[in-house]
């Protein structure tokens, strides 16, 4: 994606602007997005919000596929806006964030798992920020489809605030409403054969923590 005359921040900003208008939008309420992928009963979903989302759907995938991990979407949550468009979050206007949801098989991967590489994988203590990104729709956030999964969660953000990340942890922990599915050009975008070279958020890496208890 990037060009070679522009960084690669910089070429985020323009390219999706001028690339293909179909949107490619599918509304859901806590369910995962339409993919084509067969998603066997059972499957149970999780949703979060690290930044940039090409970035953070890379990075799932490379960390799950293969191991329970059936399908991940990127697309927009936690905005009031109906229809967002990739622009239209971009502004800040809608309230949206950038987010990733996965559905996976709970008997191969369990939410924490997912809840505890979100926070190694980002810097869940900058406000509305990653990196060089800058918005709300670049906030750190944990969407959760159930009692259970809230429990996980806040559990879980207490903990790594603790021994992880100094107590700096600025995280949301919120309901999933209604998801949104990004534009299809999004999909999968820094897989192989996708983009190449496209622009990857510098926070995103897997930090060396020690195990939690």
């Amino acid at each position: 994606m990037a060009s070679t005359s522009m960084p690669n921040f910089l070429a985020r900003l323009f390219r999706p602007f001028s690339s293909s208008t179909n949107l490619g939008l599918n509304p859901t309420t806590g369910g995962g997005g339409s993919s084509g992928v067969s998603v066997p009963e059972g499957a149970a979903t999780a949703t979060v919000a690290a930044g940039c989302f090409w970035g953070v759907e890379h990075m799932y995938r490379k960390a799950f596929e293969g191991k329970g991990l059936y399908d991940a979407r990127v697309g927009y949550i936690g905005g009031d806006a109906k229809n967002p468009s990739y622009r239209s979050v971009c502004s800040g206007r809608t309230g949206h964030a950038e987010a990733l949801q996965v559905t996976y098989d709970p008997t191969q991967i369990s939410y924490r798992q997912l809840l505890e590489f979100f926070y190694r994988m980002h810097d869940p203590t900058t406000l509305n920020r990653q990196g060089p990104d800058t918005g709300s729709q670049y906030r750190s956030g944990i969407f959760y489809h159930d009692a259970e999964q809230e429990r996980t969660a806040r559990d879980l953000t207490e903990q790594v605030n603790a021994r992880w990340w100094k107590g700096k942890v600025v995280t949301q922990i919120l309901p999933a409403g209604q998801w949104w599915d990004a534009e299809d050009y999004h999909q999968k975008y820094l897989e192989p054969g996708h983009n190449p070279g496209g622009y990857e958020c510098p926070s995103h890496f897997l930090r060396s923590f020690p195990p939690l208890e």
